[in-house]
């Protein structure tokens, strides 16, 4: 079987310093790829935050200058997560500006640099399809990027193939997660940064060629899981 590799290729990642960020560059990095972050954390290509039209401009013009072409463009900086009892309209705005306006301008301003053969991935979050109370900034944002996934797959048909992944619980953090946390998920276990950077070099290489407008759901199955008050040791407990 022939190994997976993206030598010479150009790899642009928001929020790539940290998480699932991290693991995605680690990623391309051993695969060949050249990578490009951006990340308001400390990081070796380009520090500034997504959420300003013009710190954008100034990074996508830093990257065609630095390559000349994209062949991957990974949307994975998260939004903030805040509820309708404390978020503001400022806060709001900034949810969706970082994870929804930024991912769509940045298609915009490499729009006549990818190359053949380019993907774009959008980190979205089974939060787009489920929700807990007062998550109502991180949801919208979360909701609004898998729609317009669908959306540039077909803008960009036969040039971009364009996909995006919905994360469950994925563990960041160097804290084994045990116990029912755990043993909940129909998987047996909470998710690894590597379960989602394994499936975005998949969808990135030539086997996912007939692959776009997609949402992949890597949940470790937790939103196939029906879930009835007395149904396998599932209780409610009604709001007082």
């Amino acid at each position: 079987m022939r190994r997976m590799t993206f030598k010479n290729k150009v790899a642009v990642i928001t929020g790539g310093s940290q998480g699932i960020g991290k693991a995605i560059a680690e990623q391309f990095t051993a695969l060949g790829a050249k990578v490009a972050i951006i990340d308001i954390q400390d990081n070796p290509y380009f520090v500034g935050d997504i959420a300003d039209k013009t710190v954008l401009e100034k990074f996508a013009e830093k990257v065609i200058k630095d390559f000349g072409k994209v062949d991957f463009l990974i949307n994975n900086a998260p939004p903030a997560m805040h509820g309708i009892n404390d978020c503001t309209y400022e806060q709001f705005e900034r949810a969706l500006a970082v994870g929804v306006t930024a991912p769509f301008y940045l298609a915009k301003l490499f729009n006549g640099y990818f190359a053949e053969g380019a993907s774009i991935i959008n980190i979205s979050s089974f939060r787009d399809r489920q929700s807990q109370p007062n998550t109502e900034s991180y949801t919208a944002a979360k909701g609004g990027i898998s729609a317009l996934t669908h959306a540039l797959a077909i803008t960009l048909a036969g040039r971009v193939r364009v996909n995006s992944i919905s994360p469950g619980w994925i563990n960041t953090t160097e804290t084994e997660i045990s116990g029912v946390d755990a043993t909940q998920q129909p998987a047996g276990r909470v998710g690894k940064p590597s379960d989602i950077a394994e499936m975005v070099m998949f969808l990135c290489s030539d086997k996912a060629g007939f692959i776009t407008g997609e949402n992949i759901c890597i949940d470790g199955g937790m939103t196939k899981q029906m879930i009835y008050h007395g149904d396998f040791g599932w209780s409610y407990n009604e709001k007082k």
